[in-house]
């Protein structure tokens, strides 16, 4: 399945009735870690957590899937797609899985260190500055 870059937040959640509609909540921390404002409209996917057969097959990368994409002291290449709140840089990886980078320019490529790995957003220090055609 191939994820779109345009993803805001990715979570599992327990979907609820109520009368004639059906309600999913999403978690706070997951509307401030992307550009998610109350109001708004938003394209929704639900995704089944049940394995398939063919899920079931593929081990440890279903397991690896529903984590985080990313590990403590692991490097790699990423472009600084916006600027948080704090003015801290902001990359997406797999997934839409969000990486903090401080001290990093919208547009810029760097290569990072990840230092830091939660549920939903890492933390990273840029080693290197890269040309935008790498």
């Amino acid at each position: 399945m191939e994820i779109p870059p345009q993803l805001q937040c990715l979570f599992s959640a327990e979907i609820e009735e109520d009368g004639e509609s059906f309600v999913v909540d999403v978690p706070e921390n997951e509307v401030q870690t992307g550009d998610l404002e109350a109001g708004k409209t938003y394209r929704v996917a639900l995704f089944a957590t049940e394995s398939s057969p063919q899920q079931r097959s593929a081990g440890s990368q279903s397991t690896r899937a529903q984590g985080p994409p990313v590990e403590e002291g692991e490097t790699r290449r990423v472009e600084i797609e916006d600027i948080g709140e704090q003015g801290d840089g902001v990359a997406r990886v797999e997934r839409g899985y969000v990486v903090i980078v401080p001290d990093a320019e919208l547009g810029e490529r760097v290569a990072i260190e990840v230092h830091d790995v939660q549920s939903n957003v890492a933390f990273a220090e840029v080693t290197e500055r890269l040309p935008l055609n790498e």
